[in-house]
């Protein structure tokens, strides 16, 4: 929601600046600029990305316009999901783990956390970090190297679209060049239809210029650095999740584990660890 406030802002500040010193925004409605900057801006973007990858653009700017955010509540719910994993594992044997890793979706535990099951990256993640545990395949200090370098690889990953929106967002200065040269060259051929025709074209030769300029710095750049940091925030997440998986498989208590996991965590989303405490001693996996 805050990005379209922010575009709001933007909009209506620069047409509004532009009117309080006797502009006219109708000026500035040239359709021949707008096709030529967002068409090529468009076509860049196109070259540049495979089919997969535009999907993946689309659902990354619907995430930053209308997704809602990782927050304190879903780092306790989370903490609290592998407390009640780790004390199965402690109480039980690690044997005991295998019917909610190898079937999460018939698992007693993960329903109880739908927020975090409906999410199929970091179910998956946590899944590939507790198969090894169980199976004993590797060594416990292992396993924190394994999903480290699933992690970044997710990371390189979820950072394409970032980087593509990059290449749109510095090519389209330029673009605005270009339209701006195709404006001179169209009021070159029209020197002999007088001033006013002269006057018209050149204003809409300037237009693409500044159309390039400002969506580049007003829209796209500022729209990729927004799908940065929320790629920073979903590898927080794992990692959280990775911190405490990789502390329990050495053979650190549940409690110790989801603490060691909490202090990793940015002060703006990390729950409280009285409240916590009491939260996990309260469950009925920590009597």
């Amino acid at each position: 929601m805050f990005i379209l406030i922010g575009a709001f802002i933007v909009i209506a500040s620069t047409l509004g600046g532009f009117m309080i010193a006797g502009g006219n925004p109708v000026l500035l409605l040239h359709v021949s600029e707008f096709v030529v900057i967002l068409g090529v801006a468009l076509g860049v973007l196109v070259i540049a990305s495979p089919p997969h990858m535009m999907k993946e653009i689309i659902h990354k700017t619907q995430l930053a316009a209308f997704g809602k955010g990782v927050g304190k509540a879903d780092y306790f719910d989370l903490l609290k999901m592998l407390y009640e994993i780790f004390m199965i594992g402690r109480r039980n044997g690690l044997i005991a783990l295998e019917e909610h890793v190898m079937n999460p979706g018939q698992s007693s535990i993960f329903n109880k956390y739908p927020a975090f099951t409906a999410h199929k990256e970091r179910m998956e993640f946590l899944i590939n970090g507790m198969k090894p545990v169980i199976d004993g395949k590797i060594k416990p200090d292992q396993l924190e190297e394994l999903m480290s370098a699933e992690l970044h690889a997710k990371s390189e990953e979820n950072d394409h679209p970032v980087h593509l929106l990059g290449l749109v967002g510095d090519s389209l200065p330029a673009i605005g060049i270009v339209a701006a040269v195709l404006g001179i060259i169209n009021t070159m051929s029209a020197i002999a239809e007088g001033p006013e025709a002269v006057g018209e074209k050149v204003a809409a030769a300037l237009t693409g210029t500044l159309l390039g300029i400002f969506v580049a710095y007003g829209f796209v750049n500022p729209l990729a650095n927004r799908i940065k940091l929320m790629n920073q925030v979903d590898a927080q997440y794992l990692k959280c999740v990775l911190i405490a998986v990789a502390s329990f498989a050495k053979g650190l208590a549940p409690l110790t584990s989801v603490e060691i996991a909490r202090r990793s965590l940015d002060s703006s989303v990390q729950p409280g660890g009285e409240e916590l405490e009491t939260a996990l001693k309260g469950m009925p996996a920590g009597r």
